[in-house]
Order: C-alpha cells, then sequence, then structure tokens
C-alpha cells in the first residue's frame, strides 16, 4: 500500500509521510485524537502499533504531531483498532456521563455473522465493557484462540452457544451462564440452526 510505514533508523517517517516543522498545526489534531482513541481502547503504544504492523516509533511520532500521516499509513493504524477514518474524524472525544442508551445507539463493532453491539460510544476511564452479541448459525469467533487480560462473563439469551474455555468445551441453552479468566484460550462458535443471542460483560475493556 503506498504511503505505508516503513521502519528505518530512528523510526523514521516514510515517503508519504510529511515530517513537521516547528510551529506547524494541525487540522485536525490527528495526534491529539489518536492518543484520546488508544488511551479510550486501553492500548499502550507498543500494542496498538503491534496491532496495525507499524513501530511504536511511528504511533508516537504521529501522536506527537512530528509527522503528518498520508491517508494510507493513517489507515493502517487505525485498522488497529479498527476504525475508519471518516469515523475517527468525526468521533467525539468529549467525556460524557450519558447514562441511558436506546437500541439504535449501541455501536456495532464487528458486522457479517457475527455481531457486537457495544453498550456506550466513549470507553475512556470506564471499567466494565457491555456487549450485546449475536451469532448467526455456524458463525464463530475464528480458529485462533482469543485470550486477553481480564475476566468475563454473559447470559446466553437465545440460541446455542458452544463455548470453549482452555481444554473445556461446554454448550450453553437460554438462561445458561459463562464467567472465565480471559487469559484463558476461549471461542465462541455457534452449533445451532438458529441465531444465538448473549449480553457479556467484560472487565477491563477488551475493545
Amino acid at each position: 500500500m503506498a504511503g505505508d510505514f516503513r521502519q528505518a533508523h530512528r523510526s523514521a517517517p516514510v515517503a508519504g509521510d510529511v515530517e513537521k516543522s516547528e510551529g506547524d498545526e494541525a487540522s485536525p489534531d490527528i495526534g491529539a485524537r489518536l492518543r484520546e482513541l488508544r488511551k479510550m481502547h486501553g492500548l499502550s503504544q507498543r500494542e496498538l502499533a503491534k496491532r496495525a504492523g507499524v513501530t511504536n516509533g511511528t504511533i508516537s511520532l504521529i501522536e506527537q504531531n512530528r509527522i503528518s500521516p498520508s491517508v494510507g499509513s493513517l489507515k493502517k493504524v487505525l485498522d488497529g483498532f479498527p476504525i475508519s477514518i471518516a469515523d475517527f474524524l468525526t468521533l467525539d472525544l468529549k467525556p460524557r456521563s450519558k447514562v441511558f442508551y436506546q437500541a439504535k445507539e449501541l455501536r456495532e463493532i464487528a458486522g457479517g455473522p457475527v455481531s457486537f453491539r457495544l453498550v456506550g460510544r466513549d470507553t475512556r476511564g470506564r471499567a466494565i465493557q457491555m456487549m450485546h452479541e449475536r451469532y448467526a448459525p455456524g458463525a464463530d469467533t475464528g480458529d485462533e484462540m482469543l485470550s486477553h487480560a481480564g475476566e468475563e462473563c454473559g447470559i446466553v439469551i437465545s440460541g446455542v452457544l458452544e463455548l470453549t474455555v482452555g481444554g473445556e468445551v461446554r454448550r450453553l441453552v437460554a438462561g445458561d451462564a459463562y464467567y472465565f479468566d480471559s487469559r484463558l484460550p476461549h471461542r465462541f462458535r455457534n452449533p445451532g440452526t438458529i441465531d444465538c443471542v448473549i449480553v457479556s460483560a467484560c472487565t477491563p475493556p477488551s475493545f
């Protein structure tokens, strides 16, 4: 992809990225927005860099507004969340004290045969993440097992959920629940013939 970041001595910017001069101002402030979004997701510069396939030095340079990334470079970094450039530039990063959410206000962060709808658009400083999850028949979270710091739990609202945690596999139906240490490798799958719906919680937030 043209304009992608490449590691060089001292994490130098690549072609397509413009090195900013003293006194230059970002419009919009890409660096500040990236830093706030990264903190909102609870990621270190190193973690975001690993997700995006760039160096942590590159993330640091962008956040300090020392380079102005090309569209291609910015898209590659934002794919680490993921978030589109349009959403990134219009996302309200101001703290909110919103209490109630209509169904249409839940934020879709997956899409396709697996739907993850997040309660609350601004997760900065929050200790818990709650989602409405829907798995189409045969859908799963992927061949690769998930693993991350924290704890998670959930209740099956409808359908059948096949949950693998560590070496254990269990099929759960409506009304059944789970609670486990998220560091254990885990995977979700719908082995049934109708949608499986779950309400889940995770702390700290993983999205």
